[in-house]
């Protein structure tokens, strides 16, 4: 539980209601960015989320901030103005690391900053740190040989998820107001579920990349949050058309900030998407979702969509080893020694995959699985379905092999997250929300999935389950983030 120091309190904040705090000049940029740097000393020692402490400048980038705020100049306030947020360290900033969690990359140096960066830095925000990754981004969980264990400041003993493991955990933490994240296989939404915050794996194309691979379209970078309204409002300072990213879309897409109640919708609810083992205290949390929305007016139906997990493995194989698979085996190929174990070992199963499935195969069995989940969405407005198949992941593990976790067996590691398939249903906008809590210690999530490039709607559902469900990080519902394992 959480001290309930007006400090921590002051941590907690959400961006929209500091934004409003700073407007009415009840509270200033600067002591939130001291409340943020003093909660971050006090749970970094366990949590260990960030990579890079930015605070001596981000203190001076808060004066500024109050200055605009107390109409000190010409310039007005921004989008984020004086709001803090960690960036994953993946997401570079000119002169300072570029590692990707690799020792292959130590000493490596941004030459520019990335769009996400830019268009933080464009809004106002203030990046005070960078979070942690698993290697080249490539897990569920996150640790590596160049920053050692991320955990989750529910439970030490498991991880925040991965790869924006580093983000979701500041967040929890209360060592952030905002992060950035990417997501290529989940790594937005299997963090936000571990740690009980907002993710949102936006449509491809909506929030310009960094390439090569910008160009792949299972990835994309977004926003995440303590908050619906913080996710939504971060993502409209993303979204929007950059050069340096040709399949960023234009027009800039603005979302709403205000909608409609559910009632009346139509909405899917779709438990194991055909493939997967659910844990039941998962599927107890996210049949307890379908039911707030039933009385709150939707229609919620029950579906099951055909997907198998021999057409999952062939679509995700032949993409993951064509693309950012490959990328990791140039570099595993003269740079072994220097990798983490699960970083090699992914490597070799790419080979191995591009051996065996060709990209062709992998398109064939994608645009199925794609067209079988636009069929089966036709008549609803959007679809529910959990996050993770399991409560919750071991911090410090490579999960290789078999899964287990508080002594129960659940098969293969690869099917522990829900995420991929929507990866797969690339241009879905899908958005992750809590759900409730287990008994391991963490929050669980559900995906919030709409129709191609229906953004809207996800946030729509979001903002009425939040309302539903509420799942502030209030005094009396936070992690206890200082106490050590064991301890």
């Amino acid at each position: 539980m959480s001290t309930q120091d007006p400090g921590s309190d002051l941590a907690y904040l959400s961006a929209t209601e500091a934004r409003r705090l700073f407007e009415a000049r009840e509270l200033s940029p600067v002591e939130l960015m001291r409340a943020v740097i003093d909660r971050a000393e006090q749970t970094e020692p366990v949590v260990n989320a960030f990579t890079e402490r930015l605070f001596d400048e981000a203190l001076d980038q808060a004066r500024h901030a109050e200055d605009r705020f107390l109409g000190k100049g010409v310039l007005a306030p921004r989008p984020l103005e004086g709001i803090p947020v960690a960036t994953k360290e993946k997401h570079a900033i000119a002169g300072r690391s570029l590692t990707e969690g690799s020792l292959v990359h130590a000493g490596a140096i941004a030459t520019e900053n990335a769009p996400v960066v830019d268009r933080v830095l464009e809004a106002g925000g203030i990046i005070h740190a960078r979070t942690t990754t698993p290697e080249f981004s490539i897990a569920t969980f996150t640790h590596s040989r160049l920053w050692g264990v991320t955990r989750n400041p529910w439970n030490p003993e498991l991880t925040p998820g991965g790869s924006s493991g580093g983000a979701g955990a500041s967040l929890a933490a209360g060592s952030t107001l905002l992060a950035s994240a990417s997501d290529i296989g989940g790594s937005t939404r299997i963090p936000a579920a571990f740690t009980g915050t907002v993710g949102f794996k936006a449509p491809y194309g909506r929030i310009p990349g960094v390439a090569p691979l910008s160009a792949d379209h299972y990835r994309g970078d977004g926003p995440m949050a303590r908050t619906v309204d913080d996710c939504l409002a971060f993502a409209n300072v993303l979204a929007g058309p950059d050069p340096r990213d040709h399949v960023s879309l234009r027009p800039k897409l603005v979302l709403p900030t205000d909608f409609a109640p559910v009632a009346g919708m139509r909405i899917a609810l779709c438990l194991r998407l055909g493939a997967y083992d659910v844990h039941p205290e998962v599927e107890a949390n996210t049949r307890a979702v379908a039911r707030v929305l039933t009385d709150a007016g939707a229609v919620v139906e029950e579906i099951e969509l055909p997907w198998t997990k021999d057409d999952l493995l062939v679509s995700l194989a032949a993409h993951f080893a064509s693309l950012f698979g490959a990328l990791v085996s140039e570099i595993e190929a003269e740079h072994r020694d220097l990798m983490t174990a699960y970083a090699a070992a992914f490597a070799d199963t790419m080979a191995v995959a591009r051996e065996r499935v060709s990209y062709l195969d992998g398109l064939r069995v994608e645009t199925r699985l794609q067209r079988e989940l636009g069929e089966a969405m036709a008549s609803f407005d959007a679809l529910v379905c959990p996050t993770t198949a399991v409560p919750g992941l071991p911090a410090g593990d490579d999960l290789v092999g078999r899964l287990v976790v508080n002594g129960e067996d659940h098969g293969e590691p690869l099917w522990a997250a829900m995420t991929a398939p929507f990866n797969i249903n690339n241009r879905c906008p899908v958005l992750n929300v809590p759900s409730g809590h287990s008994t391991w210690g963490l929050p669980t999530g559900v995906q919030i999935v709409g129709h191609t490039y229906d953004d809207a709607t996800v946030f729509r559902v979001g903002k009425a389950l939040e309302h539903l469900r509420p799942w502030a990080y209030t005094p009396d519902h936070r992690p206890s983030a200082g106490r050590r394992p064991g301890a």
